[in-house]
C-alpha cells in the first residue's frame, strides 16, 4: 500500500494523461466518424465507397500497426508530428472513427425512411436532411453502442505506453520495474485508475439512455 502513497504524484499524472488522451481522442474521433458514416449512406457511389474503404481498411488493422504507422511511418515521409502524444492521439482517432461510423451508421438506417422522405420532399439538400433531421435521431439510438466504443477508446489508450507516452499502463510498467515487490498492488492502482473512468461512463451512458426512452 505504502508504494500507492510514494508514488501517488506519477499514477495522478498517468491517469491524467490517459483522461486527456481519451477525451480528445473521442471528441476527434466523432467529428471523423460522424462525417465517415454521412459517406456510408451519401447518393453517390464514389463517396459511399471511399467511406466503405477507410472502414473496412482501419478496422481490419491491427491498432498497434495503426500506433506504429503514426510513429515512424509519418517521419519516412517527411510528415513527422511534433511528439509522441500526438502520433498516439492521431492514431487512437483514426482508429476509433470507424467504429464511431459504424455504430451511428445502423443508428442512421434505424430512423424510419419517411422521415428523411419528408424532408427531401420540402427540398431539403441530402447534407441538410442528414444534419437536421436523420442525424439527431440516429445519436439517440445508439447511445450505448457509443458508449462502448468510448470505454474501447479508454482501454485501448494503453497502447500508447509502447510510445513513449506516460499513462497509466506506462506507469505499471515503470513501477514494476523499480518495485518488483508490490507489483499486486500497483496493479491494483493502475486498474482503478481506469475503472474511475470506465465505470462512470457505463453509468452515465446507462442513465442518459433511460431518459431518452421516456422522451421518447
Amino acid at each position: 500500500m505504502s508504494v500507492l502513497i510514494d508514488n501517488l504524484p506519477l499514477l495522478l499524472r498517468g491517469f491524467w494523461m490517459t483522461l486527456v488522451l481519451s477525451v480528445l481522442a473521442w471528441i476527434g474521433a466523432m467529428v471523423l466518424g460522424t462525417v465517415l458514416a454521412g459517406l456510408r449512406v451519401s447518393p453517390s457511389a464514389p463517396l459511399r465507397g471511399l467511406g466503405y474503404t477507410y472502414v473496412e481498411l482501419v478496422r481490419n488493422t491491427p491498432l498497434t500497426v495503426v500506433f506504429f504507422f503514426m510513429a515512424f511511418g509519418l517521419p519516412q515521409l517527411d510528415l513527422a508530428l511534433p511528439s509522441f502524444f500526438w502520433s498516439a492521439l492521431l492514431a487512437l482517432v483514426l482508429y476509433t472513427a470507424a467504429f464511431v461510423c459504424e455504430a451511428i451508421r445502423s443508428g442512421i438506417n434505424a430512423v424510419p425512411p419517411g422521415q428523411a422522405e419528408a424532408a427531401r420532399a420540402l427540398g431539403m439538400p441530402f447534407g441538410q436532411v442528414l444534419g437536421q433531421v436523420v442525424l439527431p435521431q440516429a445519436i439517440r439510438t445508439v447511445i450505448p453502442p457509443l458508449g462502448n466504443v468510448w470505454i474501447a477508446l479508454v482501454k485501448n489508450s494503453s497502447i500508447a505506453s509502447a510510445f513513449a507516452v506516460t499513462e497509466l499502463t506506462a506507469v505499471l510498467s515503470r513501477l514494476s520495474n523499480a518495485t518488483a515487490g508490490a507489483l499486486v498492488w500497483i496493479g491494483l492502482g493502475v486498474a482503478l485508475g481506469y475503472l474511475v473512468i470506465t465505470l462512470p461512463s457505463g453509468w452515465a451512458v446507462s442513465r442518459f439512455e433511460r431518459r431518452l426512452a421516456v422522451l421518447r
